[in-house]
């Protein structure tokens, strides 16, 4: 899987899940400058239309060992600058511990890894359906299968 193929399959697990309650996602949006003055590509963007509120999501997926591991921390940097709501998601098998343990400290990075078709939240999507559930004030994703007490 190619990290486009990861994007998309976020994107579109996104899409499916969160769809009827008005979210949008859309792929590759521009959105300021990064950290060293490029324009920035947000992967995901996410927008709630009820009321306009939106989430960037960036999206990194190293099967292998390979490069991805040296783009984290400046990865975790630039979504510090973002002017806006943003997490990183993550998957695959390739990252280095120490990058694990970054990204499984970082507070705006999410495990994330449904399968084809997924449209219900598992243990692999899990983390990132909480991130915008907390962020979109989506309670219910939070208290599923709960019963208020007294």
């Amino acid at each position: 899987m190619t990290g486009a193929d990861y994007a998309n399959l976020v994107a579109l697990y996104l899409a499916r899940r969160f769809g009827a309650r008005g979210l949008r996602v859309y792929r590759e949006v521009r959105v300021g400058k990064s950290i060293i003055g490029k324009n920035r590509c947000i992967d995901v963007f996410c927008v709630s239309e009820p009321d306009s509120r939106a989430f960037a999501i960036e999206c990194k997926f190293q099967d292998s060992p390979g490069t991805v591991d040296e783009k984290i921390p400046y990865a975790l940097d630039d979504l510090d600058a973002l002017p806006m709501a943003g997490c990183i998601a993550y998957a695959g098998k390739g990252f280095s511990e120490g990058v694990l343990h970054m990204l499984g400290a970082a507070p705006r990075a999410a495990y994330c890894l449904p399968h084809e078709g997924q449209t219900d939240s598992s243990a692999d999507t899990r983390e990132l359906d909480h991130m915008l559930a907390t962020h979109f004030g989506w309670w219910d994703v939070l208290t599923a299968g709960k019963r208020p007490v007294g």
